[in-house]
């Protein structure tokens, strides 16, 4: 979470200093405040008024000016339309969305600007093709193939390195609300995260109904979001990409609707593990390397936060499971062999 005038005095002091500053390409450093009207064009009027729904869309503005334009000249952007942050205060949205933009790393989606003027807060991104990482887990779309082993590999050693970013002590930032939906895919099956910084500790109004299995049990018994909590929903992320299952699905059996409920007691036997794995990419991973994801998937959605590992520890793992030999292995900070 963003520390209000912590954060605004810090950037402050760092923006000459600090290896990952990005000052934005606006002389004051803030971000684009673009008008209503002005996206509707940018989006050739698929971004609606009054919409509740979620929607990321695709739109084209000036490089230079900002202004809208037409596709080709024009510059791609991701509009994204939130309804989770909708009664935030219009002064804390500011400072939220201002210090989102001063913050880059290659895994953290760039923002560009943001509109107030709907009833839901409008951000908007530099353009990202291949769209959220959902989308390529669930087959939503019939254009999209299905990710392979090694894709969905290097897509969770991303997220993890934003994470990991987002959690040092030169940032200090708590992402909260990690899912599917907020991570985007480009051409290269590299992952972006993005609308990182936006949830207050209290009372989080969520995107959708089942949200609430990526949170932490401790999120529950105190309301607070913490750098454990964030650990916990990318273990879910991490089942999620493995399995190619979504988090909570009303259309699968009783006892499998939940996912993580249902693979946790499957994840690490070798015998069973095969029913949590997704049938897309059967014959493209060994059953050791499957068996070393799904340990950190229960080391990151373990019950008791302590024992939850530092997303520092799950980069690690990941980029040692990429580098192993399946044949040899090497010994994994979490797992072991």
């Amino acid at each position: 979470m963003f520390m209000g005038g912590f954060f605004t005095a810090w950037f402050k002091t760092q923006k000459h200093s600090h290896p990952y500053y990005r000052l934005n390409d606006r002389e004051d450093g803030t971000l684009k405040c673009f008008s209503l009207k002005d996206l509707k064009a940018a989006t050739r009027n698929l971004i609606q008024v009054r919409d509740d729904k979620l929607c990321c869309v695709k739109g084209w503005i000036d490089e230079h000016t900002l202004a809208p334009s037409k596709p080709g000249p024009g510059f791609e952007i991701t509009v994204r339309k939130l309804n989770q942050v909708c009664h935030q205060e219009h002064d804390e949205l500011l400072l939220s969305f201002n210090n989102m933009g001063q913050l880059s790393h290659p895994n953290l989606a760039k923002l560009i600007g943001y509109c107030l003027e709907d009833i839901h807060p409008i951000l908007v991104y530099d353009f990202s093709a291949e769209g959220s990482l959902d989308n390529h887990l669930y087959k939503r779309s019939s254009n999209v193939q299905p990710l392979s082993w090694k894709s969905r590999m290097q897509i969770a050693l991303d997220v993890a390195k934003a994470l990991a970013y987002l959690h040092s002590d030169e940032v200090k930032v708590i992402r909260g609300d990690l899912n599917t939906s907020n991570i985007l895919i480009d051409p290269n099956h590299n992952a972006k995260v993005f609308d990182f910084g936006l949830n207050k500790n209290d009372g989080v109004t969520r995107c959708y109904d089942y949200a609430a299995i990526y949170s932490a049990p401790d999120y529950f018994m105190t309301g607070q979001q913490t750098k454990k909590g964030d650990v916990y929903s990318f273990g879910v992320v991490l089942l999620e990409i493995m399995s190619g299952k979504c988090v909570f699905d009303k259309n699968r059996p009783q006892n499998e609707r939940n996912l993580i409920e249902w693979a946790k007691p499957l994840l690490l036997n070798k015998c069973k593990i095969f029913r949590v794995m997704d049938c897309y990419i059967e014959g493209q991973y060994s059953p050791r390397e499957a068996m070393k994801v799904a340990c950190i998937v229960i080391c990151c959605l373990s019950e008791t936060p302590k024992n939850r590992p530092n997303m520092d520890e799950v980069v690690t793992a990941l980029e040692q499971l990429q580098d192993s030999d399946d044949t040899i292995g090497t010994a994994s900070p979490l797992c072991g062999n």
